[in-house]
């Protein structure tokens, strides 16, 4: 009984100890809370036959540093993170610095919040400096993408607090004193697990056909006029890459075609002689390979029935000239007969619309235009586009710098008419009469709310290829509306060629932390070594006794052995 009543005055004390220490860790805890965490989307990582390119790392955890020169051109950045405004960036020192293959903990670009794909109802304003920066943006672009950097390398967008980050960051390096595991400042972690290869890549292919009235008795195929565009994108940051214009504008404008073709066909009385196919094509970044795939399915018939395609590429951008690019030589009749087609309907819409000519290499598998997929079946084709030249491998394909601001609804409407009263008038052997069929007072006319609608919709999606699901919501919004206007409807899913290999791991959560500096951390030991040697020296004069604590620091009286003979 004695010892269970003596045990709680004794063990009482000892929770002390543990009660201090949570308390100690807690305060830990509270000081290593993160200052701000930011949504980051991380450069593209891809193949191409087996050549890397973009950034090869994902995992961030360095502290920041805010210039590639703070500490002097010898300074190692190899455990440190730069934040760098692209509004602000030096090209040629970040080219130099790629180029040389120096080390980097890593690399977090900053963009202007006008360049968010969300602020599609935002206004650029007065901004005077916006299109060189738009400039400067598919420059660093294009080095980024064909550039193999080992390092991560994400992009942001600049806000509140990212600035007053980034603002700290610069006095400190200003002040000759750049953070390090010494001197304190902030860390930046994004942990990410390692990228890994998208097995076998996805694209689909989406096909609606309109079948033209057939005369009872007439035994001849119709034939078939097809309307294409590819709706996939690629930039630097595949979870940014939404492309308004390339190809958003050229999706948009099919859908508007069909929808008019839809109601002009679904009347007997006004149905033309011509089948109408439309395909919305996968792929076309990486050489069109859901275009070819795609016509590489159709049976022979289809194919020789096929009197001309109309590929759609980037026709919402400002400005009244379009080009007509296509592969066999201009004086060819069938060409000219599109081409003038065109003209004269452009000629009353204010347009202007030249034609470019250029030939194919049949040695070499790259194609610069849809339209040559096309072009190496023996199928007459041309691609309308306010290019006015042949854009590079991966180039012009919805990057970074195209987004709703800078697309068009008027110039796509203008690129809607053009097309349909051209095919309306060579369905309908209208040729040369000066008549529209979709003007805007009747009802056929174009709608622009439906046009504005879908380029929102595709303005705020992100469709590199593969990274789309098969069952992704995109694809079968798209197979819908196609669905609504055309017969026929179906997606074709194919597997993208194994020349391009892409890997996974495209957006993250940045946390920003504020450490504090080893000076902070030996204070806060000598404080927590004070206190526990305190605690221990009252716990143990309370228990023990204060003659007991002084013993223990006694010297004990030495034993000696004693030697015998």
């Amino acid at each position: 009984m004695a010892n269970s009543l003596r045990k709680p005055a004794v063990l009482d004390p000892m929770y002390y100890p543990v009660v201090a220490l949570v308390i100690v860790l807690i305060a830990c805890v509270e000081l290593s809370d993160a200052v701000t965490a930011v949504d980051v989307y991380r450069l593209v990582q891809y193949d191409i036959s087996g050549v890397p390119f973009g950034s090869r790392l994902s995992t961030l955890n360095h502290h920041a540093g805010s210039s590639l020169f703070a500490s002097g051109s010898s300074s190692d950045l190899s455990r440190t993170v730069l934040i760098l405004p692209v509004r602000e960036l030096n090209l040629t020192l970040i080219t130099e610095y790629i180029e040389q293959k120096k080390l980097l903990g890593g690399l977090l670009l900053l963009l202007p919040p006008k360049f968010s794909p969300e602020n599609i109802d935002s206004t650029f304003g007065a901004d005077k400096d916006i299109d060189s920066l738009r400039n400067k943006l598919v420059e660093l672009e294009w080095l980024l993408t064909h550039s193999n950097i080992p390092y991560p390398v994400y992009f942001a967008f600049e806000d509140d607090n990212i600035n007053a980050v980034l603002a700290e960051v610069r006095r400190n390096d200003a002040s000759g004193q750049p953070a390090t595991a010494t001197t304190g400042g902030y860390k930046l972690v994004v942990a990410a697990s390692d990228p890994k290869r998208i097995a076998s890549p996805n694209i689909a292919n989406i096909q609606g056909w309109l079948p033209g009235l057939k005369v009872d008795g007439d035994s001849n195929q119709l034939p078939t006029i097809a309307i294409v565009a590819s709706y996939d994108t690629f930039g630097a940051a595949p979870a940014l890459s939404v492309g308004s214009d390339s190809n958003g504008s050229g999706v948009v404008a099919l859908l508007e075609i069909a929808r008019l073709f839809s109601a002009l066909y679904s009347n007997p009385k006004t149905r033309g002689r011509y089948n109408l196919l439309f395909g919305l094509t996968s792929g076309g970044p990486y050489n069109y390979n859901g275009t070819q795939k795609w016509l590489r399915s159709f049976d022979q018939r289809l194919r020789e029935s096929i009197d001309y395609a109309i590929c759609l590429n980037s026709v919402g951008s400002l400005g009244n000239q379009l080009h007509l690019h296509v592969s066999k030589p201009p004086e060819n009749a069938y060409i000219q007969q599109i081409f003038q087609g065109f003209s004269a309907v452009a000629e009353e819409l204010g347009l202007q619309v030249g034609l470019k000519h250029k030939k194919i290499n049949i040695s070499n598998s790259r194609v610069a235009w849809e339209h040559e997929q096309f072009s190496r079946l023996r199928v007459t084709a041309a691609t309308l586009s306010e290019l006015s030249t042949a854009p590079e491998l991966l180039e012009s394909t919805g990057g970074l710098a195209d987004n709703r601001h800078f697309t068009n609804e008027a110039s796509i409407i203008r690129s809607v008419k053009l097309v349909a009263e051209s095919l309306a008038r060579h369905i309908y052997s209208q040729e040369q009469k000066s008549i529209s069929i979709f003007a805007d007072d009747s009802s056929l006319a174009v709608n622009p709310s439906y046009i504005r609608s879908w380029l929102d919709l595709l303005s705020t999606t992100p469709r590199v290829a593969p990274f789309l699901s098969k069952n992704d919501p995109l694809i079968k919004a798209l197979e819908k509306e196609l669905a609504d206007h055309t017969a026929e409807v179906n997606v074709q899913h194919e597997t993208l060629d194994g020349t391009f290999a892409f890997y996974d791991s495209t957006s993250a959560k940045l946390h920003i932390y504020q450490v504090a500096s080893v000076t902070f951390d030996l204070l806060l030991l000598l404080v927590l070594g004070s206190y526990l040697i305190t605690l221990f020296t009252f716990l143990f004069i309370t228990t023990r006794g204060l003659d007991d604590l002084i013993s223990l620091f006694r010297r004990p009286p030495s034993s000696r052995k004693v030697k015998t003979a």
